[in-house]
């Protein structure tokens, strides 16, 4: 079998403005949602079958921090998920499968995301819903299969209503982790990133 090799598109808030629910606007706060997203964004690197990843940003600051493997593509202000992945998207062209995935996976494993892509791969797209079944936080197009995408309240189940099929994704595995939450932040302490561990 010839090995499959992902682009997989990471949009990113400034971390100013970003993961607003895990706490008031503090400095530490901005240090805690750049830290979830290095620590995702290194995880999807390391992952087998990933040939590109590339990160939609509109905060130049944080872009001059990520590994020099990482394709930057700067946005001129943030206009949301979809639009992001839009861009990343029109640069990144059809002709590899690509990915997406949401930048606050910090306790996602490399393996997790290669699995998973291995899995995807069977099917012109596919999603995977997030702890609660309700967003999504991995979302797939295959090579040749133009790139969609409906992020916001209820993502799951408008991904589905596109056409992607449900990846069957074990309820405890950090690809459905997402970080939201001081709850979710706590209860996945055992498993976070090291950036994440050390600014929570």
């Amino acid at each position: 079998m010839i090995p499959v090799s992902w682009t997989v598109m990471i949009p990113v808030k400034p971390p100013l403005v970003g993961k607003s629910r895990l706490g008031p606007a503090t400095p530490e706060r901005a240090a805690l949602a750049a830290a979830i997203a290095l620590d995702t964004i290194g995880a999807v690197a390391r992952a087998r079958g990933v040939g590109r990843v590339m990160v939609v940003t509109a905060d130049a600051s944080f872009a001059q921090r990520l590994p020099r493997d990482v394709e930057v593509v700067a946005e001129p202000r943030p206009a949301g998920i979809d639009a992001a992945l839009g861009r990343a998207a029109a640069r990144a062209g059809d002709a590899t499968p690509r990915a997406a995935l949401p930048a606050d996976l910090a306790a996602l494993q490399p393996e997790e995301l290669a699995t998973a892509l291995e899995d995807a791969a069977a099917w012109p797209r596919a999603v995977v819903p997030d702890a609660e079944g309700c967003g999504t936080t991995l979302l797939t197009a295959a090579a040749g299969v133009p790139w969609r995408s409906a992020y916001g309240p209820e993502s799951f189940s408008r991904h589905v209503t596109l056409g992607c099929h449900a990846l069957t994704i074990a309820e405890g595995s950090g690809l459905r982790c997402d970080l939201d939450t001081p709850a979710q932040l706590a209860a996945a302490r055992g498993v976070l990133g090291a950036r994440t561990l050390l600014a929570s």
